[in-house]
């Protein structure tokens, strides 16, 4: 009887949902695809975060951060004690995660970036006022309340005890913000969100996109060849998006096509890069979904981004044809196997929906729609961060 209620809940949700999004305008196809395969689970999941107050970082401090109580504090994954030097500086272990280091900031950015999106993914499916409230109770706690908010830096993030107080590499923590800030977007669409609260978030991330252009960690990593370039182009991508950065837009379009394509993708599509990882396949899906992220940030009516090739052939159409067979079959992947979270993947990885949007190749989005929606573990959702794809179809 139980089972059979909740089968009866959930079909009046998705009878609802899609009555909910005709009457805000949703008509566009790939939207309607996207609700009718996940609308379940995105108001389910609202639901639930409707109940939760927000949890700043200032909540959680470490002794070893250098910076104040509103800077954003983490350390390196892969950086172990030495055991033949136990009191001394960190080793670096290749794939292997240190389950000692201080991880709360990142945790607690991690759950804001969750719910904010899941909380804007249900009012843009809804309409309903609740959602959006509660999501910018979040957004106001991170990045406006001067007690609570992060400052708009990474100055302190991945760093090595013995080591360095932070390092170029830790920015990619911060790639849990790009949704939240598609997020802000979304409710500025909507007219869901305060006229004074929006400018003071546009202005929030204009630092942040700032201090990624100017400082030596911000520069430091926007210069790395593998995914840390990416996830670089990608954050400061939707930041200048949020923020009507025009110039750092056109800035973002060019090193897509002349630093991170020529740079990391081999002939065959892969990024060879990524293959030389201890988790080859993990970093794989992790950076074909970065860069079909940049691509679906940067393309417009004027150019489709996942079409675009180098003049040997190297593009996106390319990157998705090599990764695709190993996603729908994995026992196919013909390299070595991950060292760990090997069963975490595949998921619905945002490059199979949104390559299968613009490259109009219905066989991505089928296999999105019958994947696992999201990693089960915290290390599988530290490498996801593009969750909600409702928000990113306009």
């Amino acid at each position: 009887m139980n089972r059979l209620i909740k089968s009866i809940f959930m079909i009046s949700i998705l009878f609802l949902l899609v009555s909910c999004a005709k009457k805000v305008g949703m008509k566009d196809e790939n939207a309607a695809i996207i609700i009718k395969t996940d609308s379940v689970r995105i108001i389910t999941s609202a639901n639930q975060f409707l109940k939760n107050d927000p949890i700043p970082l200032t909540n959680f401090s470490c002794e070893r951060s250098l910076g104040t109580k509103n800077d954003f504090y983490s350390e390196g994954d892969y950086w172990w004690p030495n055991p033949e030097d136990p009191d001394g500086p960190y080793i670096r272990r290749d794939g292997m995660s240190n389950p000692g280091y201080f991880k709360e900031h990142r945790e607690a950015m991690r759950n804001m970036s969750i719910q904010v999106a899941s909380l804007v993914a249900a009012y843009k499916i809804t309409n309903e006022k609740k959602y959006a409230d509660q999501a910018i109770k979040h957004l106001y706690a991170w990045f406006i309340e001067p007690q609570t908010k992060m400052n708009p830096n990474m100055n302190y993030s991945q760093a090595i005890k013995g080591i360095c107080p932070g390092r170029g590499v830790g920015l990619i923590d911060a790639i849990h913000l790009v949704e939240p800030a598609r997020a802000v977007s979304v409710l500025n669409k909507l007219n869901a969100i305060d006229k004074k609260l929006y400018t003071g978030l546009q202005s929030w991330f204009a630092e942040l996109l700032e201090w990624m252009n100017t400082h030596e960690y911000g520069i430091d990593e926007r210069e790395r060849k593998n995914n840390h370039g990416t996830c670089w182009v990608m954050q400061a991508a939707e930041f200048a998006k949020l923020t009507c950065n025009e110039e750092m837009l056109k800035y973002c379009i060019d090193r897509y096509k002349t630093v991170l394509l020529p740079n990391q993708m081999s002939m065959d599509g892969s990024f060879y890069m990524e293959l030389e990882r201890t988790k080859p396949y993990g970093y794989s899906l992790f950076n074909i979904d970065i860069m079909a992220t940049v691509c679906h940030i940067l393309s417009d009516e004027n150019e489709n981004l996942f079409a675009f090739k180098l003049e040997d052939g190297r593009g996106m159409e390319l990157a998705l044809n090599f990764i695709y067979p190993f996603i729908k079959d994995k026992s196919e992947w013909p390299f070595e196997q991950d060292i760990m979270y090997w069963d975490e993947w595949p998921v619905r990885h945002p490059a199979l929906l949104f390559g299968g949007f613009s490259l109009k190749k219905n066989e991505y989005i089928d296999l999105w729609k019958v994947l696992e929606p999201l990693p089960k573990s915290q290390e599988g959702l530290r490498n996801f961060p593009v969750r909600e794809p409702v928000l990113w179809i306009e």
